[in-house]
């Protein structure tokens, strides 16, 4: 019966930091978007990729996704600075999960994968614009 309430204990912070990772990665990408990067919404976003059909259309997609790609590839380089600073730190296996050094790995993996899923969207609209002038 104990073992059931630590399950649930643990399945239910694993929630908590899901949603508190997310929503930092949210939060920083808000705040940390740069100058020159074209600001949309989720929604405008949504509806240009899918209604865009002219060279600039494919154009302005193209250089959003290539900013957001160089924005999360920063932050992954700081997050892998940060992983190998604590992982010189580590005191025990036994160390009570999430520990600091797995909270910088994952942060490194998420935008890794952010910067990976931008650069094939820029990727698929820069063979659009190819395509378009053709």
């Amino acid at each position: 019966m104990g073992g059931i309430k630590h399950m649930n204990r643990i399945l239910f912070a694993t929630c908590i930091l899901s949603f508190a990772f997310a929503s930092a990665g949210i939060a920083q990408d808000t705040a940390s978007s740069t100058a020159t990067e074209a600001h949309y919404t989720q929604a405008q976003l949504k509806q240009l990729t899918h209604t865009a059909h002219t060279q600039e259309q494919y154009a302005a997609l193209v250089i959003y996704y290539g900013e957001r790609q160089n924005n999360y590839l920063q932050k992954a380089a700081e997050e892998k600075q940060e992983w190998v600073r604590r992982s010189q730190n580590i005191t025990s296996i036994a160390a009570k999960y999430p520990r600091p050094v797995d909270s910088a790995r994952n942060l490194y993996d998420y935008y890794m994968y952010k910067a990976s899923e931008a650069g094939s969207l820029e990727a698929k609209f820069n063979r659009l614009v190819s395509a378009d002038t053709q």
